[in-house]
């Protein structure tokens, strides 16, 4: 009895995590836009992760954490790392300047739907026919909301539909792959070599790009604009550092089909802070759209536990 509560609380603490991730994640769309007025995409990842590796140096510095890393767990998180955060950041950051942010929300909906069929391929996860199908509703609300704004995908656009398809497949493999790492690696351990590659990556390409133009002077310029500084602040610590612990939490706790499902939370956050403190309008499609993903959302999860019982 005192295992199972023990687990229990472990699924409560890991769906809280995965809620908290959400609200972060659908507030970073707001402030990723406010941080592009001063700085190019790539600027803004480069900084992003400096401020996100510096957040988490600080703790181990000082010896508030403990970090037991050897290179055969370097060599592990390795591939994790290459799919998130390097080549979904930069497949999306690129992708973005070929296509709309509407276009990437449709294709970035179906994120769950590879997470699904990935993880029962590599990790035998076995999902319901009411956990797949409320997996689906929560994709369909999603692409609702972006449709009845008057979006749909340009397939002339080729190249920004790619980059933005890869990023998803990138959000999938890490899903997947985090789930396997999380049963055998401490999470704090795990999220500090994700944050120092991503932190190696973003700025060899930032910087490597400013010596091509010239331009190595202007690297730490958007730092002189307050409204840059607190955006790089948000996304750096709460946005990629936090979230990223909180994911691979929930992650080492639950399946990865029903963690991937709660990133159509995030969709809903980023429409509420949109409303909020950009005064964009709400329409009756958005208030549609979000009970149709919430749903799908908690659909999704008691259909994997109704499963469990009945195979219990």
């Amino acid at each position: 009895m005192k295992t199972v509560n023990i687990d229990s609380k472990g699924k409560r603490l890991a769906y809280s995590a995965i809620i908290i991730y959400s609200i972060i994640v659908g507030l970073s769309f707001l402030f990723g836009k406010l941080a592009l007025t001063v700085a190019s995409p790539l600027d803004s990842l480069a900084h992003r992760f400096t401020i996100s590796f510096a957040a988490a140096t600080i703790p181990v510095l000082f010896g508030w954490v403990k970090l037991k890393l050897t290179l055969k767990d370097l060599l592990t998180v390795l591939p994790l790392a290459v799919f998130y955060p390097s080549m979904f950041f930069a497949f999306q950051a690129y992708g973005l300047q070929y296509t709309s942010s509407a276009e990437a929300g449709i294709i970035h909906a179906t994120v769950p739907i590879f997470t699904m069929v990935a993880a029962a391929y590599f990790l035998k996860e076995r999902t319901t026919k009411l956990q797949r199908l409320s997996t689906l509703l929560s994709v369909a609300g999603v692409i609702f909301i972006f449709v009845m704004k008057g979006s749909s995908i340009d397939l002339a656009n080729v190249k920004g539909t790619l980059l933005i398809l890869l990023s998803a497949l990138s959000l999938a493999g890490y899903s997947v792959m985090a789930r396997r790492l999380a049963s055998r690696m401490k999470v704090m351990s795990m999220t500090y070599v994700m944050t120092a590659i991503g932190f190696l990556v973003f700025n060899l390409m930032a910087v490597g790009s400013h010596l091509a133009e010239g331009t190595l002077g202007h690297y730490f310029t958007p730092f002189a604009h307050p409204i840059f500084l607190i955006s790089i602040l948000y996304l750096g610590v709460l946005s990629s550092l936090v979230s990223s612990l909180l994911s691979n939490y929930a992650l080492s706790k639950l399946e990865a089909s029903k963690v991937s499902v709660f990133n159509h939370l995030a969709t809903l956050v980023s429409i509420i802070g949109g409303f909020i403190f950009l005064n964009e309008q709400l329409a009756y499609y958005h208030f549609v759209g979000a009970a149709v993903i919430i749903v799908g959302v908690l659909g999704a999860n008691a259909a994997g536990r109704k499963g469990r019982r009945a195979t219990s």
